[in-house]
C-alpha cells in the first residue's frame, strides 16, 4: 500500500465526516488519475494541510473533533468575548447580582463591576448565541429596579478558550 493510500485511510478514519480523499474507493484502492503525483507528497504535508483546514474551520465556528470527545459549550457555536458598559440607574439596584445570575443561567463566564462614573462594566465570554441573549438582556431588562439608558459593547472577538471559569462580581 502506498504512502498516499495510508495517509488517506488514516485521515478517513480520524475525520470521517470530512470525506477526506475522494481519490480512494471504499476498499482503499486508488481511483485518482493523479495518484502518481499524489504519491510524491509526503504524509506530513497531507497532515499539515488537514491541520490548516481544521484551524480555518475553527475560526469560522465549525468544529472538528474525534468521536467520543465532548465539548464544554454547544457544538459548533463559536466562543466570543465582549466588553460592556451599561449607563443609567444601574448602581444601588442589585444590577451586578442580577447580571451575574443571568450570565450563569445562560452558561456564560466573565465579570461585572461598578465604576466610579456610576455605570456598570464587565466582560462576557461564551457561545455567541448565549452572549447575544445576554447583550439583549443588558440593553433592555437588567435588574427590576434599574433603568437602562444605553449599553455599549466593544472589543468583541472570537476566542478559542474561555479565560474565566465562572461569572464573578468584582468589588
Amino acid at each position: 500500500m502506498g504512502l498516499h493510500q495510508r495517509a488517506c485511510i488514516f485521515l478517513r478514519t480520524m475525520l470521517p465526516d470530512l470525506g477526506v480523499c475522494p481519490s480512494l474507493a471504499e476498499d482503499g484502492a486508488p481511483r485518482c488519475a493523479l495518484e502518481s503525483s499524489c504519491r510524491r507528497i509526503p504524509v506530513s504535508a497531507h497532515l499539515a494541510g488537514v491541520g490548516l483546514l481544521i484551524a480555518f474551520l475553527s475560526t469560522l465556528g465549525c468544529f472538528v473533533r474525534a468521536p467520543g470527545v465532548g465539548m464544554n459549550m454547544a457544538e459548533g457555536d463559536t466562543l466570543i468575548s465582549v466588553d460592556y458598559e451599561i449607563f443609567g440607574k444601574v448602581q444601588g439596584v442589585f444590577f451586578r447580582k442580577y447580571t451575574q445570575a443571568e450570565g450563569k443561567k445562560l452558561g456564560l463566564v466573565g465579570w461585572v463591576q461598578n465604576t466610579d462614573q456610576g455605570t456598570v462594566q464587565g466582560q462576557l465570554q461564551g457561545p455567541i448565541s448565549q452572549v447575544r441573549h445576554m447583550q439583549e438582556w443588558l440593553e433592555t431588562r437588567g435588574s427590576p429596579k434599574s433603568h437602562i439608558d444605553r449599553a455599549n459593547f466593544r472589543n468583541e472577538k472570537v476566542i478559542v478558550k474561555l479565560d474565566y471559569s465562572d461569572f464573578q462580581i468584582v468589588k
